[in-house]
């Protein structure tokens, strides 16, 4: 919110002198209409918690599987943005499924430097778990 609240203000302060410039020189012109109110807040969905914890998987397979060189490395980051065109209605909602994502991937990327058997082994448990995951959101969510 700090970020919205100072951009506001240099979108003012930029604007005021702009407009002291514009008065100078151009007669008054009569006030616009009134700005709609602002939309309602960003409810979370129902299923939020496993979509969260979905992109969290996302993203620990986009490094796990680059790091071992599996040929679908390139899918998981490309699964995400998918994810995010779905469901990130709003800039926070994806923001939030996006941060799930980097959370993923920065977990792994602070532990494994090389591909070991341990960091296949996570790969293995999080490709079963994000496809429960996936399964039990399209049954009880998908239309």
């Amino acid at each position: 919110m700090s970020r919205l609240i100072l951009a506001a203000a240099l979108v003012l302060a930029l604007g005021a002198g702009a407009a002291a410039q514009t008065r100078a020189r151009a007669p008054a012109k009569p006030p616009e209409k009134e700005a709609p109110p602002p939309p309602p807040a960003d409810l979370p969905a129902p299923y939020d918690r496993d979509l969260l914890r979905l992109s969290e998987i996302l993203g620990a397979l986009g490094f796990l599987r680059d790091l071992c060189g599996q040929p679908d490395a390139a899918e998981w980051p490309a699964r995400m943005q998918a994810l995010i065109e779905a469901e990130g209605g709003s800039q926070a909602r994806r923001d939030r499924l996006a941060g799930a994502y980097n959370r993923g991937y920065r977990g792994y990327a602070v532990n494994y430097r090389t591909c070991t058997a341990s960091a296949r082994e996570a790969a293995t448990r999080f490709l079963a778990e994000g496809e429960r995951l996936s399964v039990t959101l399209s049954g009880r969510f998908g239309g």
